[in-house]
């Protein structure tokens, strides 16, 4: 099964609620950089829709056409000045081809991190690369590998089940527990898991349960820099946190850099 194809992309909107300040963060990089805005890996559009009703110009990129379905369902339901200001794309972030320059490129909520190998990484920021304007930025976030967190989920015991969130079904209104497993391999730096949806009777018997898998390729403080040097960036800002607090290892990584 392929990544945000089944129920964790009609569950996303439900157990996904991103990283405190996010929101907030990047409809204000959207405002000090100005329009045309592209968001890679938009997903339902948590952040693309409250950057349309800001009042910005932006495109959606993801590869994900049961995302995008959604996506468009609700900006169906926003006024039409919103609808206006939004282009949706279905693509790669890795190969993608526009016809368009943005003055800002932004990747929220760790999409970065679905690239799973250097080569991918490197394409993806050569691609973006391509897709600026000349004074252009990338702004995006990352977690940042925390290395107890890591060795706590080596060997068997590191992949045992954990209750994730809870929620309510919105088409049968049962209530969902969402469980995830996983196991981090140190040395491709990659987490491989799953997320468990089991929805529950009212005798609280599970009546259903879908697997949604899960993998990640994480990318170390240095690294970073270096990877978007190499691919003709110049660093502006590592951020700890989304008030643009100084970086703290184990926490977040939000990086700002600007075409060179």
């Amino acid at each position: 099964m392929k990544e945000y194809e089944g129920a964790d992309a009609t569950f996303y909107d439900y157990c996904f609620q991103g990283v405190e300040g996010d929101v907030q963060f990047y409809i204000e990089e959207a405002r000090k950089a100005g329009a045309p805005v592209l968001e890679i890996g938009c997903g339902t559009g948590r952040i693309l829709l409250p950057i349309a009703e800001a009042g910005m110009n932006i495109v959606g990129l993801d590869r994900s056409p049961t995302m995008l379905s959604i996506l468009r369902q609700k900006l169906g339901a926003c006024s039409a000045e919103t609808q206006s200001r939004v282009g949706l794309v279905e693509g790669d972030m890795r190969n993608f081809s526009l016809g368009q320059r943005f003055k800002l490129v932004m990747i929220p909520f760790r999409a970065f991190l679905h690239l799973l190998t250097p080569k991918d990484q490197r394409q993806a920021l050569t691609c973006i690369h391509e897709h600026l304007t000349d004074d252009g930025r990338l702004v995006f976030n990352v977690f940042d590998p925390d290395l107890e967190l890591i060795a706590a989920h080596l060997g068997p015991l590191g992949s045992a089940l954990k209750k994730d969130s809870e929620f309510i079904h919105p088409d049968t209104g049962r209530r969902v527990v969402m469980w995830f497993t996983g196991q981090y391999d140190p040395e491709r730096q990659m987490l491989d898991g799953s997320f468990i949806f089991e929805e529950l009777d009212e005798q609280g018997r599970v009546v259903a349960k879908t697997y949604s898998p899960l993998t990640l390729r994480y990318v170390h403080r240095y690294e970073m820099r270096y990877l978007l040097e190499l691919c003709g960036y110049k660093v502006e800002a590592l951020y700890g946190d989304f008030r643009r607090g100084p970086f703290r290892y184990g926490g977040e990584q939000i990086w700002a850099a600007r075409k060179s």
